[in-house]
């Protein structure tokens, strides 16, 4: 995570933050988080372990570099919350107090001068996380500043700050829920990563706002474009970091590709044996993704189960692909929870528990659920919680 203090580094991380929360997170409604941690109460030194998160004290006087010690100082507190709330919570006002620090320290120094770019930096990031929050006025108060940085004499701090202009718009999009804005908003990264193929950060969060379009109801069709425009920038660029991101797009388009379409499905089974996919011809079938260290993946487990069971001798299957590292653990799991179904399983080779057909489909998170109907043909690319009794209760609804 961030150790460097750098605007580049210090925005961009929370630019991935906020692109990479689930769609639950984008399209929630400001204001959800609330906190009872009020600010001025005296806090315990950084570094030492406390109970729960402490009270955030008020912003003091001082020099630049004293400000930004004392921001440092409450990022660095050791505690440990009692609860998720506690710690938004104390994210919050840590954001509030770091928002304080950098008007003051933007008081002190002029565009040009030390501090000045980092302190720049702090607010934004502040208020970007202000605005992940719930603060309404904070994420409008973000991109206005944002937008007053874009033609900084500092090309890294402008850089940052044509960023999170479009991370702004980005969060319109995703709050609203309506797409019409998504193909803009792709071109506009589409242009900013063609004036550098070799910025990481650009390239991130290209990578994380198409990801997120996948996540959005109906939004298979916009990522899929948004891949097929980033895909020629991320070959061009000689940044290794980023050609290795631009490999998985031929995956990743497979897979959007396949609505409508039959998938192939390749491998061995956790018996050693070859899987044979004649043997699911006819049949509706599940193609789920996971593993056992992966927490939603179990949490969908006995979801799955009720629907096999009350669909099964009706022609419905699952074909599990595990991406566990360790043979024994997928295997003693299997056992434990009496699943029935097939399950997959390729021992991993280099780095990461890459399946080889997860790499083929351009897996990057899991759970992953692919319905595929009677016909051989994918039903939806999205088949968990409701959504999966939904489809089958369609699939399998009595003729007439």
């Amino acid at each position: 995570m961030r150790m460097s203090r750098r605007p580049q580094a210090t925005v961009s991380l929370f630019i991935a933050l906020f692109l990479s929360l689930p769609a639950t997170w984008l399209l929630a409604q400001p204001g959800a988080v609330q906190s009872n941690a009020q600010p001025g109460a005296a806090r315990a030194a950084p570094g030492k372990q406390t109970a729960g998160m402490p009270k955030v004290p008020a912003v003091p006087e001082g020099t630049p570099q004293q400000l930004l010690d004392f921001v440092q100082g409450l990022k660095e507190t050791d505690a440990k919350p009692s609860s998720r709330e506690e710690m938004m919570a104390y994210m919050r006002d840590v954001a509030g107090a770091s928002v304080q620090a950098a008007d003051k320290i933007l008081g002190q120094v002029k565009p040009g001068q030390k501090f000045h770019d980092e302190a720049a930096a702090l607010k934004l990031e502040s208020l970007m996380l202000l605005g992940r929050l719930g603060d309404e006025k904070a994420a409008a108060d973000m991109t206005a500043y944002a937008q007053s940085l874009v033609n900084s004499p500092s090309p890294e701090l402008a850089k940052e700050a044509q960023r999170l202009v479009l991370v702004g718009e980005a969060q319109q999009v995703f709050a609203s829920g309506k797409l019409a804005g998504g193909p803009a908003l792709v071109q506009k990264v589409a242009t900013m990563l063609a004036a550098d193929p070799n910025d990481q950060q650009t390239a991130g969060l290209a990578m994380q706002l198409a990801g997120a379009f996948e996540q959005l109801p109906g939004g298979e069709e916009l990522a899929a474009a948004a891949y097929k425009s980033f895909a020629p920038l991320f070959a061009k660029s000689t940044n290794q970091q980023v050609k290795a991101m631009g490999e998985s797009f031929a995956g990743t388009l497979r897979r959007l590709s396949l609505l409508g379409h039959p998938m192939e499905i390749t491998g061995t089974l956790l018996n050693g044996q070859p899987f044979d996919q004649k043997s699911l011809a006819g049949k509706v079938v599940l193609v789920d993704f996971w593993a056992t260290w992966c927490g939603p993946c179990v949490a969908e487990i006995p979801n799955v189960l009720a629907q096999y069971e009350k669909y099964r001798d009706k022609g419905f299957e699952v074909v599990g692909i595990s991406l566990d590292e360790d043979r024994e653990t997928l295997e003693k799991f299997v056992a434990e929870q009496k699943i029935p179904w097939p399950i997959l399983y390729e021992k991993p080779g280099g780095e990461g528990w890459r399946h080889p057909l997860a790499t083929y489909y351009g897996i990057s998170g899991i759970p992953t659920v692919i319905l595929i109907g009677r016909d051989g043909n994918v039903v939806t690319l999205n088949a968990r919680g409701e959504k999966l009794g939904e489809a089958l209760d369609k699939l399998f609804k009595p003729a007439g």
